[in-house]
């Protein structure tokens, strides 16, 4: 750049393109890891986000230069009421090894509040055993072309009186061999799971989620690029310009345009509690927005994208890091946080 002195480095990143709202509020999980456990489980755990707060920890390992002493650090308070297990699918890989369902398994019994975002056909619910075995028994002789289960899940918002409507995720089994992986579908199918059957404390997990919606911006805010000077021809919350004179054609610029909203992913955040007692770490007054946690909780290390209410799928971490974390857990803030 001829007007400036040192070298300016471009405005904003290419890896996140194109900056568009998201279809669904639910996030969406595009890949899983594979995890080597010997007892099959599920992968993943939806659960909504609450507030942040900050807790007091103890740093345990001896080469940190804050060894032995009492830190202060951001954590995440998330809600994770008990999920509901409406059946499980079966997927087989085509001839260009894309994955496709063979059949799927439904509960004899689904609550009735998960009837707002399922429809299940009266002519299933007639036969509603015979169509179970039926498809049990497709599973049976097609096991050698089964590539993975994966278990259909729905969220109980109303059992902590939330006023939202169920969402349906579906959620990947791993571990063991497939024969086991069957068994623990069969087990789980039409029962409810808590958070400690699948996450334990002290382990990573990725948080997946939408961030916070913020509108149509302009490129100051979205990119932050540099205010011009008084008396701009041009505009000072503008760009310079939009392409050079040679070559005439239109490079990669910042634009304004949908700021938010966006689905995020961010790795390897640690698991610092996980309780029954939502009273334990609720604040005075409630999380702002949000209010009381009533059910099992989840605390995180850090902070984590989404509003206060936002569903949040925690997911087994797909690139771990190779050393665990040294941090115990001393003690949670719950002074309110109504300013």
């Amino acid at each position: 750049m001829g007007h400036r002195k040192s070298h300016a480095p471009r405005r904003g990143s290419m890896a996140y393109y194109p900056r568009v709202r998201v279809k669904r509020v639910i996030p969406r999980v595009r890949s899983w890891p594979e995890v080597k456990l010997n007892i099959p489980r599920l992968l993943a755990y939806p659960c909504y986000k609450a507030g942040v707060t900050h807790a007091i920890v103890t740093d345990t390992k001896h080469t940190s230069p804050l060894a032995g002493r009492e830190i202060v650090i951001t954590s995440s308070v998330l809600e994770a009421p008990p999920i509901f297990i409406c059946g499980f699918r079966a997927y087989v890989k085509d001839s260009l090894s894309y994955l496709k369902v063979l059949t799927e398994v439904w509960s004899e019994k689904i609550p009735k509040h998960i009837d707002r975002v399922l429809t299940i056909s009266d002519k299933y619910k007639e036969n509603v055993v015979e169509n179970i075995e039926k498809r049990k028994k497709t599973i049976i002789e097609n096991f050698n072309k089964i590539a993975e289960f994966r278990a259909i899940v729905s969220t109980q918002p109303y059992l902590i009186d939330l006023k939202k409507k169920p969402e349906l995720v579906e959620i990947k089994i791993g571990g063991g061999t497939l024969d086991v992986q069957y068994n623990y579908c069969l087990q789980i199918v039409g029962s409810e799971v808590y958070p400690k059957q699948i996450i334990n404390e002290g382990q990573y997990v990725d948080v997946i989620s939408i961030t916070k919606g913020k509108g149509y911006q302009g490129v100051v805010k979205r990119f932050g690029v540099k205010i011009l000077p008084h008396k701009s021809r041009k505009g000072i919350r503008d760009i310079g310009a939009i392409s050079p004179a040679a070559p005439s054609m239109l490079f990669y610029i910042p634009r304004s345009g949908q700021m938010g909203f966006h689905q995020r992913t961010e790795f390897n955040k640690l698991v610092l509690k996980i309780g029954d007692n939502g009273y334990e770490v609720t604040p005075k007054g409630g999380f702002l927005h949000y209010g009381i946690i009533r059910s099992h909780y989840i605390v995180l290390k850090g902070s984590i994208p989404g509003p206060a209410k936002r569903l949040v799928i925690l997911r087994y971490p797909i690139r771990p890091p190779r050393t665990l974390s040294q941090l115990k857990l001393v003690t949670i803030d719950t002074d309110s946080k109504q300013g």
